[in-house]
């Protein structure tokens, strides 16, 4: 339960109690990341229906200030700080991680939070017009990935990516791909989740050469986004 309560802490702006944490409990918090996407997905799919009783704009967008303001843009600043290091590493390893490093965010950053909230604001409004549940299981999917990315590839640097690294067993990985399999025999397009997942590693070691906290949170948005694409393009 002290794990759960961390995550949540760490993952959402939701109140939380205060319990003593050490470092081993705040990095075996990654086993709940896929709870806490849940009651995510529930305010955000909740907010977007209230907001679909007015207009299915008005849904999208009420689902999308709920999403960044639930999880305090945590993963979207990482997405525009990976986008930034790779926008000015120009190959080099040791200034994407330095550019990743800065708490300033630059162009590339900014345009890729942008395009990211734009397609996640237009997806959300294909989904206002067909049902508001999916939208709980995406974020539960795609918090099943950092479970994945610190369990196959090597932490960047000191911080979240290197303390998540050994958090990881087995038989986590196991539990949440059979509760992720059960979840697809109501919501299909959740079959390409393990596609996202095992895509952006693939890249993550080839681009960039392994993991850190900014890429964890990078991964999310993308797996997210792709995920909505799915469950539009097989509703439709």
């Amino acid at each position: 339960m002290k794990r759960l309560i961390v995550a949540f802490g760490f993952l959402t702006r939701l109140p939380m109690p205060q319990v003593p944490a050490d470092a081993g409990d705040f990095a075996a918090a990654i086993r709940a990341y896929p709870i806490v996407g849940l009651a995510i997905g529930a305010l955000i799919a909740g907010s977007g229906w209230a907001g679909s009783q007015i207009g299915p704009w008005v849904g999208a967008l009420a689902a999308l200030i709920a999403w960044v303001a639930v999880t305090g843009a945590l993963h979207l600043d990482g997405l525009g700080d990976l986008a930034d290091g790779l926008g000015a590493a120009h190959g080099d390893r040791t200034r994407l991680l330095a550019v990743m490093a800065d708490p300033h965010i630059g162009s590339f950053g900014v345009v890729t939070i942008g395009l990211q909230m734009l397609a996640k604001l237009v997806l959300l409004h294909a989904l206002a017009g067909l049902a508001w549940w999916p939208v709980i299981l995406v974020p539960f999917a795609a918090r099943i990935g950092p479970l994945a990315w610190a369990r196959w590839l090597p932490p960047l640097r000191d911080g979240l990516g290197a303390r998540v690294a050994t958090a990881v067993r087995p038989r986590d990985l196991i539990g949440w791909a059979l509760v992720l399999a059960a979840a697809t025999t109501v919501l299909p397009a959740l079959l390409v989740a393990p596609v996202l997942v095992l895509g952006f590693a693939l890249w993550l070691r080839w681009r960039v050469g392994g993991v850190s906290g900014d890429c964890h949170g990078a991964g999310i948005e993308l797996v997210e986004t792709g995920l909505l694409l799915a469950i539009v393009a097989c509703r439709l």
